[in-house]
């Protein structure tokens, strides 16, 4: 927490004329009172929810950010150093597959996810970090600015303008601001999970309980009465025993077995809860156990990775650029290589495309995961395979198109 108090001086706090004023509030899903007992009141701490999300985290972490700008002369990919270094190396502590990942951690177990954008004396975004908050809160100023104020996990404060703040949401339903809580959906698949996984560890405990009973017909010292039950022990209930199961006791004491009854959830009873969880997070036992075929993962891809893609380029393209470079086309895109989830077959189906400006020579070999290559960034088109040249290929459809109109003579 530490490193938000050094970043308190680029926060823009307001002014004491501008003294906010409380308006609603969002508590982050951290526990759930006495419902997480079985897993120390943490969620994260589920293991099945921590598989449900995972598929989901890893793939949003392996979006690649690009800064897109078009205008009349048409889309080009920007290369400006500060927002290419910006995309790629938020913060001095985290890469871009990093920060994505803990965003997309806390989007999925909050429905809400912030990161603060600290920005240089002019106003242009260095560094975004990820806001490890406890409760977050909307304030107003007197000017109707929005704050968000946020309490951290150690209960120390911080508040940020709105427009320094990457929000991310999702279940966007009841609130104007923040993401519905995924807690009051959750509460009762988790607490049953939490009744199973007690009634699992109570049943394992109880099978080391006494399961036989021997009494004495007479009074015995402690020592013999142990030393009698431990020659029983040792000659009947060891795997060793050579009697095959047979016990036998004389008339100084009465054997009686004792049958201990425990309550074992069946599996059908823990499957079906767990399908619920896995329905909430709009997930499966495949793609949790990445056994999936090329056809659910694409359709898991366009349920779950695509919308947060989307989200994700629209609030940096808004939090990044001023309204005057958004006019002029500048606009933050993250992309995805599906097809690297493709099978081998649909890969070489798509290496066919390369001679008609689809794909140029490196993005086929990202596709089978290989390293570029230099001159692999041109494209080639179906002319006797000659490289994407604007005039020649002008000129070579201006002679088609005259050779057409002259019946298909030669000159």
């Amino acid at each position: 927490m530490g490193l938000f108090s050094r970043l308190r001086n680029k926060s823009r706090d307001p002014t004491p004329v501008e003294k906010p004023t409380q308006e609603s509030q969002f508590r982050m899903v951290t526990t759930w009172g006495e419902y997480y007992m079985a897993w120390d009141g943490k969620l994260y701490k589920s293991d099945i929810i921590r598989a449900c999300i995972r598929p989901k985290v890893k793939a949003i972490g392996k979006l690649v950010a690009k800064h897109i700008q078009e205008d009349a002369n048409g889309l080009k990919v920007d290369q400006k150093p500060r927002i290419a270094m910006l995309l790629k190396y938020p913060n001095p502590y985290m890469t871009e597959q990093v920060f994505l990942e803990k965003m997309a951690t806390q989007l999925c177990l909050s429905n809400n996810a912030f990161a603060l954008i600290v920005r240089d004396d002019n106003g242009f975004p260095v560094q975004m970090y990820p806001i490890p908050a406890s409760m977050a809160e909307a304030v107003w100023n007197n000017q109707g600015e929005l704050y968000i104020r946020f309490t951290y996990q150690n209960g120390k404060m911080g508040l940020f303008r709105h427009s320094d703040i990457l929000h991310l949401r999702q279940d966007y339903n009841d609130n104007d601001i923040f993401g519905s809580s995924p807690a009051p959906a959750l509460a009762q698949l988790m607490e049953c999970v939490g009744v199973i996984d007690q009634g699992i560890v109570k049943a394992i405990k109880n099978s080391g309980v006494i399961r036989w009973l021997l009494k004495f017909t007479q009074s015995m010292r402690p020592k013999d009465i142990q030393n009698n039950v431990k020659t029983f022990v040792d000659n009947y209930l060891t795997y060793e025993s050579e009697t095959f199961g047979a016990a036998g006791v004389d008339s100084k004491a009465d054997a009686k077995q004792i049958e201990p009854k425990d309550y074992v959830p069946n599996a059908s009873q823990t499957d079906r809860i767990t399908e619920r969880i896995y329905s909430f997070f709009n997930t499966n036992k495949n793609i949790v156990q990445s056994n999936w075929t090329e056809n659910q993962w694409t359709a898991y891809y366009e349920a779950e990775i695509e919308p947060v893609a989307i989200q994700l380029g629209e609030c940096l393209t808004e939090r990044l650029f001023s309204r005057r470079e958004r006019s002029c086309g500048n606009r933050i895109v993250f992309e995805a290589s599906n097809l690297q989830c493709a099978s081998l077959t649909t890969k070489l189906n798509f290496t066919q495309l390369w001679d008609r400006g689809i794909f140029n020579a490196n993005e086929i070999r990202a596709i089978f995961n290989m390293a570029p290559v230099p001159g692999g960034d041109q494209y080639y088109v179906r002319l006797d395979n000659a490289p994407v040249d604007g005039a020649q290929t002008t000129e070579k459809q201006n002679r088609l198109t005259t050779f057409m109109q002259a019946g298909g003579e030669n000159d």
